[in-house]
């Protein structure tokens, strides 16, 4: 008899990074053209699912109580549901989500859920598809979802769709989170967003000098996210991932990291959060 995957095991959605993000253009379809390398971070939402006879597809808070207002956008559904209609699959299943990555912080939790929903269903519902079928049907979903399919620390261009391999040295980063939501779609049609930025040629590993383009945009719109940059850039190079609200610095050591972490005062004030974590060589279910 074959050994069925098991449907309680723990299933996790990292956090990640971006070390940098340049718009280098803007396409006539209205979407940008980017370059930015993407991280995975020991920092996760954890995902348990319950595979059902009825056909249908809930997501459930890991307490137990369904989420009777779940919006229509809702990836961990709309990912379930693509799986099953594009496999023909008559199975349900209950997934049981307990967030630990706050949304609109540019830490891509809602696209790791989808992804990972995407890779544990595959293995739950026996469908088989090989990774490059789950990448395309990730790209259904949203930008960032295929780059967690694809499982790899990584360089992406294009609309973030196009993969070239990247060595990223293992980091432990100090992560702080301003408490409020960014608008992705506000900061990408702003109409001061720099869109010129020359395309690099990166082979392998990180050249000096790069930035994140959305930066700019982000701290004139939300002042919070400039205020935790400028802490964070006393104790290094500080960044902010994706449209933010986000901001990181990378640090020599875990008690370095959770120093600055612990002193921040906006944490102190309970006007913010964040965490400390090191970066991961790849996607847990690589």
């Amino acid at each position: 008899m074959p050994v069925l995957p098991n449907p309680l095991r723990q299933w996790l959605a990292p956090a990640k990074l971006n070390l940098f993000l340049h718009v280098t253009g803007r396409r006539e379809d209205g979407y940008h053209s980017l370059q930015t390398a993407f991280i995975f971070l020991d920092y996760y939402d954890w995902l348990k699912f319950v595979l059902t006879d009825s056909g249908n597809i809930e997501r459930i808070d890991i307490k137990g109580r369904v989420k009777l207002e779940l919006p229509e956008e809702d990836l961990c559904t709309k990912a379930a549901k693509l799986l099953q209609q594009h496999c023909g699959v008559n199975k349900g299943a209950s997934i049981y989500l307990q967030k630990h990555i706050p949304a609109g912080a540019g830490l891509g939790g809602g696209s790791s859920n989808a992804a990972t929903v995407l890779i544990a269903l595959n293995q739950l519902w026996q469908t088989n598809l090989e990774r490059r079928e789950l990448l395309e049907l990730g790209r259904e979903l949203g930008a960032d979802v295929p780059v967690f399919i694809h499982g790899e620390n990584t360089l992406a261009e294009g609309i973030g769709d196009v993969f070239s391999p990247l060595e990223v040295p293992e980091q432990t980063y100090c992560v702080l989170i301003p408490q409020i939501h960014v608008s992705t779609a506000q900061i990408f049609t702003d109409s001061s967003l720099t869109r010129d930025t020359p395309i690099k040629t990166i082979r392998g590993s990180l050249p000096p000098a790069l930035k994140n383009d959305l930066e700019t945009v982000s701290c004139r719109l939300y002042p919070a996210i400039e205020k935790a940059l400028n802490y964070l850039r006393q104790f290094g190079d500080a960044r902010m991932s994706g449209s933010g609200a986000s901001v990181f610095v990378p640090c020599d050591t875990l008690a370095a990291a959770e120093k600055i972490y612990h002193q921040w005062p906006d944490r102190i004030d309970g006007q913010a959060d964040g965490f400390v974590a090191r970066s991961l060589l790849r996607h847990p279910h690589k």
